[in-house]
């Protein structure tokens, strides 16, 4: 179990250390795919359910910058990967509940040094203060059992969550710049352009 902030964790361990650097674990075939594919600033927001201003901000000041194409002045677009908009779900859900700024960016670092298959197993935790990570069950409990949890993110359904939301909504190759249309039914015009390309 980790945790980020200054309590400690249930059985004794220390927050996770909150430095600028990450190392990040080599590509799954699954992530290398999905990285193809990117999500504009309006599906990402959709997706994570958050507004632009708040996608905005959150890019300008450094929580959660897309990983896939920077916004390079006036007019440009930013382009973020799934992971990202997995990234912002968790960060906004975070916020609401009430955990500071400064700890969502530290559990942010973390989230991006994770691994899909972590990702996939994880449970972040948090008593409003501090997050924690737990990768099993078993976290789970002792966490509950030191009265320290108050609510819990398990990441893996956020994915989940995220996967069914970007399904429906446009996304564009990265290589090529063309849009994928999502499984929308009512979007027959989008369909019409691609077509005509």
């Amino acid at each position: 179990m980790s945790s980020t902030g200054d309590g400690m964790a249930a059985g004794g361990l220390s927050p996770l250390a909150g430095s600028a650097e990450w190392t990040r674990s080599a590509p799954t075939p699954q992530e290398s795919a999905s990285d193809q594919v990117g999500y504009r600033g309006p599906t990402a927001c959709s997706a994570a359910g958050i507004t632009y201003r708040q996608l905005d901000y959150w890019a300008r000041t450094g929580l959660v910058e897309p990983s896939i194409r920077p916004a390079f002045g006036s007019g440009s677009q930013r382009l973020y990967s799934f992971r990202d908009v997995v990234v912002l779900k968790i960060v906004k859900r975070l916020l609401d509940t009430g955990v500071s700024l400064q700890n969502i960016r530290t559990a942010v670092r973390h989230l991006r040094s994770r691994g899909v298959c972590d990702l996939a197993q994880m449970t972040l935790m948090s008593d409003g203060a501090t997050v924690y990570e737990c990768s099993s069950p078993d976290e789970v409990v002792d966490l509950l059992q030191g009265g320290q949890g108050v609510f819990g993110i398990a990441v893996g359904v956020v994915w989940k969550d995220v996967e069914g939301a970007l399904s429906q909504l446009h996304a564009e190759r990265v290589d090529t710049g063309e849009t994928i249309v999502g499984d929308h039914p009512g979007d027959e015009l989008a369909r019409r352009r691609n077509r005509a390309v």
